[in-house]
Formats: C-alpha cells, sequence, structure tokens
C-alpha cells in the first residue's frame, strides 16, 4: 500500500448505492485539493485505497509544478469485479459521489478520470458544488482529454529535444500503448506530424484507428518490449515493473498514464538503462490545468491552452535540475514540487462557496 501520509481520508459506502467511495486529500498547502474520481473495477476496497492514495500524492506534485493554486486530491468509485452499472445505478452513484464531496466543504474538489465523463460530474454537481469540468453546454470546460493531449505533445517535443537534439516528430519511431480519449488524440497528433508509429490497446475494435493511421498493430501484452525510439504509456498505471524495465529497447519515455512506475525506485533501474523517464505527473498535467483556469479562474479556452502548452517547458526545468544535480529526471521534478510545496509553509484553511 502507498504511504499513508494524507491529510484526510473518507471510505464510505453511497447512500443510494452501496459502493464503496474512498476520497484521498494528500495535501492542501496550495489550496483546495482537486483531482478526478475514478470508477473502476477493484477486487476489494483495499487496491481501491491504495490507487486514491498514489494518484492524490500524484495530483499534489502535478499542480505544485504547474503553478496552480491547487492541492492534490482523488476520489474513487471502487466496482466490484464484472459490475457493470445501468444507466440509473450509475446516475445514483455519481449522486452518491457528490455527497461524499459535498460534506467535506471546499476542501476537495472532483472531475472526471478514467471510467468518468463530464456528463457524469454534471450529475455530481446536483449534489455538490465542488464538480467541475461540466459539459461545455452546461457551461463548464468539458472532457479535459483533448487539453491533457495538447500538454503531453509537448512533453514529447521537449523529450525529444533533450535525448535527440531536436523536438521534431518526424522520422522517429513512437510505440502508444493505449487508444482512448488521451492516447488516440496523440496517435493521430504524431502520424499527422510524420512520426512512425506503432500502437497497442485491450481493445480489438481499435485496431480501425491504426489502420486508419497506417500504424502497426501490437499486442498490448508484449508491445512494451518492442524495438521504438520513445514508448508512450497511454493506459492505466503500474506498468513499468522491474520484469518489464529489463526488456525496453527504446530511448525515452513519455506518455499520459497516470503513476506508471510500479514502485519509485522503477526510475532509478529506467536511469541505469540509459533511458529517459519523462515524469508522468508533469507530462499529463495538462487536464488539470486546463480544467482549473477556465472553470475556476474563469480565464478563456485559448488563455488556458497557451498555459497548457508551458507543460514542455516545464519538463525542460526538470531535465535541466537532474543534469545539474545528476539526478534522475523523477529526483527532480519532486525537488521542484516540495520546493514550492514547502514555501507556502501550513496547509491553508479552505472554506466552502
Amino acid at each position: 500500500m502507498a504511504d499513508f501520509n494524507h491529510e484526510r481520508v473518507v471510505i464510505t459506502r453511497g447512500r443510494r448505492t452501496g459502493l464503496t467511495i474512498i476520497v484521498a486529500v494528500h495535501s492542501t498547502a496550495l489550496g483546495r485539493a482537486a483531482g478526478g474520481c475514478r470508477m473502476w473495477h477493484y477486487a476489494s476496497w483495499h487496491e481501491a485505497l491504495d490507487d486514491a492514495l498514489r494518484l492524490s500524492e500524484a495530483m499534489t506534485y502535478k499542480s505544485a509544478l504547474a503553478g496552480l493554486p491547487l492541492g492534490g486530491g482523488k476520489s474513487v468509485i471502487a466496482l466490484p469485479p464484472a459490475y457493470e452499472p445501468s444507466a440509473d445505478e450509475r446516475r445514483d452513484v455519481m449522486l452518491d459521489l457528490g455527497d461524499v464531496v459535498e460534506s467535506l466543504d471546499g476542501l476537495y474538489g472532483v472531475a472526471e478520470d478514467v471510467g468518468t465523463t463530464a456528463a457524469d460530474m454534471l450529475v455530481a454537481s446536483e449534489r455538490t458544488r465542488f464538480a467541475y469540468c461540466l459539459p461545455e453546454s452546461a457551461g463548464g470546460s468539458g472532457e479535459p482529454s483533448a487539453p491533457t493531449a495538447v500538454g503531453v505533445f509537448e512533453a514529447i517535443r521537449a523529450t525529444c529535444e533533450h535525448v535527440f537534439g531536436d523536438d521534431s516528430v518526424a522520422g522517429r519511431r513512437f510505440t502508444v500503448v493505449g487508444l482512448g480519449q488521451v492516447g488516440g488524440r496523440l496517435a493521430r497528433r504524431l502520424a499527422a506530424d510524420g512520426a512512425s508509429l506503432a500502437v497497442a490497446d485491450v481493445d480489438p475494435a481499435k485496431r480501425a484507428l491504426a489502420d486508419e493511421l497506417g500504424a502497426v498493430w501490437l499486442d498490448p501484452t508484449t508491445a512494451y518490449a518492442e524495438p521504438t525510439d520513445v514508448l508512450v504509456p497511454a493506459a492505466l498505471g503500474g506498468v513499468l515493473t522491474p520484469a518489464v524495465v529489463e526488456t525496453l529497447q527504446c530511448r525515452a519515455i513519455v506518455g499520459p498514464a497516470n503513476n506508471q512506475l510500479s514502485s519509485d525506485d522503477v526510475a532509478d533501474l529506467i536511469a541505469a538503462r540509459g533511458i529517459t523517464w519523462a515524469p508522468d505527473f508533469v507530462v499529463n498535467a495538462g487536464g488539470v490545468v486546463y480544467g482549473a483556469l477556465v472553470d475556476v479562474a474563469g480565464q478563456a479556452p485559448d488563455e488556458a491552452l497557451a498555459k497548457v502548452r508551458e507543460v514542455g517547458d516545464t519538463l525542460r526545468r526538470v531535465y535541466a535540475l537532474a543534469a545539474e544535480h545528476g539526478s534522475t529526471p523523477a529526483a527532480a521534478a519532486l525537488q521542484l514540487a516540495r520546493a514550492r510545496i514547502a514555501a507556502a509553509a501550513t496547509p491553508q484553511q479552505v472554506v466552502g462557496s
């Protein structure tokens, strides 16, 4: 289980559905904790809690590095294995989620994540003032997948510059593992910019996108071991284990998946193999940056997207610091994030609004 160094954790059962809902608030040193709600299948609530703890801590560092006045939090709805809620049950669990978020009175704001949507957040907003990334038709910033993909692409350019000497993706081979909302957008952008593309997904229907883009289709169970220039993890986390690292044949790893490392020490194993790993909590910050600026700060979408594109500049600072201190990019990113959090001194008093 992840280290328990959080300010507050709530584990409860939804009044309407009986499903386990977990909210983990890691830090409010920089402001209200913010992070998406993941609805996923877990063998037990203990696994769901571990996910919530790790993801919420990553959100703290993500917001700190992005310069946002937000802390880190995450919520998880634990679905039993093989259970798929009906439309009515899904609505009920989002109302349950809203109740839990509202009970924290502004300590945590929720948005969509894996397994949830902007439409789900609209339902949750019936029960809480602190649901964000609502559909654009409802006045919200909408699904964060598009701005997340914009930020990841800028991180890819920064990594190509760092590893290969220029930021062009043209002519380089990229392997995208996971063709969901973010991975699919990245694959299209990479192909349009002249990259040589290989892709993989657990859903065989996604092979249609590979055919459309002229990409090589790979078996997702072996895709990480295929020769490539840049590996792009775009599915669920925990994929970079010591065993997988031993099989890697790439120069760099940069992708949107959260919590890519199975444990923190895997960053050292990757570096020992001469591979550059771009810390995921830097790379995938575009969605939270966009949502915070549009939904909370009231900025125009174009202004928010300009800030999203600074993800690449943040990563360049991480690489520079790592080179200066002879450390891994992971250690450098944590150093920068923790310095900003420490400068805030003490957790802020967060009130409802």
